[in-house]
């Protein structure tokens, strides 16, 4: 009888230590709970935009150089000085083409003298000529002297040539002169301001190889443009016309307007970045702006009113592997259909119908491969809801079509209690901070996705 209550006893005890291990090994295996946090839908009014920066120039900007070497014997005007076209801005030493001027001159006359000597030694030669030829035909000179004297004529008269020449060339070189001499006076070519001087009294510049740069003159600084640089992912949005806005660090809280006068062609790569020059024309008539500010340029390609948005991190948002939630049974049909299709048998060799687990959506395949998806919140669990999108303003983003409707409860991101953060260069894409209406906090470390 003892025996067989002692047997009982250990029966008893065995199950209650199964009891107990069981107990625990499902506290320890159950997933860890999730709180999440979410925003509820509403209207807003989204504007979407291009930012970008760019620089401030004058509409017309000239470099004004020398064509001759020298040293700057006098400067006629400073930085920000007006100047009109024709005006003298600063004058080239002229002593040496002074004298290669008087040289030429000399060389002219010279060269006129001789013509002239020339001339008077051709004309006596074929006078000369001529009696020897009337001499011959009274039979009193022998045909030798009237040969000479033709050949003497002949080479009196192409000496006449070469002095004529002579003289042509000591003309050009004249005028070569009198041009290099008036370029030691250098003249504005337009109508504007200077904004940049490169050169002082008494230094030499020689223009040998290329006209070395004296001064840049603006034409007119009460129109400016901005030069900005697009990136070719939305250079296709900006048409010619279009109104933009931007600002410099040189007024804080002031907002400048433009107009888009044109998208150029050629694109510009830096790095493997492509971008292309959207010129914006200004309006500087009170001269606030200076060339060479640095904008920070908006413009506004579609705006609308009274639409039903969703913040962007519910777009990026999915559910942690602990929250053990389902896609919808047509959206894990259709991805089971896909997987078969390319491959013939379930992507890693899991039990059909493992798509819809949560396995899947802890490594981010729960988007919807057609589309967009949200995550919407009911009974406390997150369901998820395929979505169409329209504008964007970089933060909302337009939602179309009726589910889900305005008020409803969508996930922007989740925190699993009693588990740490991972690091963000180890975590999913998409990472959304912040909460919103009907979202709560929980223990323990938030975990980005």
């Amino acid at each position: 009888m003892r025996l067989r209550w002692l047997a009982w006893i250990g029966v008893l005890v065995v199950v209650a230590a199964g009891g107990v291990g069981l107990w625990r090994y499902r506290q320890a295996h159950q997933p860890p709970p999730v709180t999440y946090q979410t925003a509820a839908l509403g209207r807003r009014h989204i504007v979407g935009r291009v930012t970008a920066t760019g620089t401030l120039l004058a509409t017309v900007t000239v470099t004004v150089g020398t064509q001759v070497s020298g040293r700057v014997q006098k400067l006629f005007v400073d930085y920000n000085s007006p100047v009109k076209k024709g005006q003298v801005v600063a004058k080239i030493d002229p002593l040496l083409f002074q004298a290669s001027l008087e040289q030429a001159r000399a060389n002219l006359a010279s060269a006129k003298a001789a013509l002239k000597a020339s001339s008077a030694q051709a004309d006596l030669a074929a006078r000369q000529f001529a009696r020897e030829q009337s001499l011959l035909q009274d039979h009193l000179a022998a045909q030798q002297d009237v040969d000479t004297s033709e050949s003497n004529a002949r080479v009196t008269a192409s000496q006449v040539d070469v002095a004529a020449a002579t003289l042509a060339q000591a003309q050009a070189q004249l005028h070569q002169a009198e041009t290099n001499l008036s370029y030691t006076d250098i003249v504005s070519p337009i109508d504007g301001t200077v904004i940049s001087r490169a050169v002082d009294v008494g230094q030499t510049v020689a223009a040998s190889l290329q006209a070395p740069i004296l001064f840049t003159i603006a034409e007119d600084l009460r129109k400016m443009q901005v030069n900005t640089n697009v990136s070719e992912g939305d250079v296709g949005r900006l048409e010619q016309g279009m109104t933009a806005f931007f600002t410099v660090d040189a007024y804080p809280g002031a907002r400048f307007r433009g107009t888009i006068s044109q998208i150029r062609n050629a694109a510009t790569t830096v790095q493997n970045v492509v971008t292309y020059d959207a010129v914006i024309d200004v309006d500087n008539s009170d001269l606030r702006l200076r060339p060479g500010m640095t904008a920070n340029a908006t413009v506004i390609f579609a705006e609308k009113r009274d639409v039903l948005a969703v913040p962007n991190t519910a777009l990026r948002f999915r559910p942690p592997p602990e929250a053990n939630v389902r896609k919808p049974a047509a959206s894990a049909e259709a991805h089971e259909g896909r997987r078969r299709d390319t491959s013939g048998v379930p992507g890693d060799g899991r039990p059909e119908g493992a798509w819809a687990s949560r396995g899947g959506e802890g490594r981010g395949e729960g988007r919807d491969r057609e589309g967009k998806s949200v995550w919407k919140l009911v009974g406390g669990e997150p369901v998820q809801v395929p979505v169409k999108t329209g504008l964007s303003d970089g933060s909302y983003t337009e939602l179309l079509g009726e589910d889900p409707a305005e008020g409803d409860l969508i996930v922007i991101d989740a925190t699993v209690t009693g588990k740490e953060a991972a690091p963000l260069s180890t975590g999913f894409p998409g990472t959304g901070g912040g909460g919103g209406p009907g979202g709560g906090g929980g223990g323990g470390g938030r975990r980005p996705f």
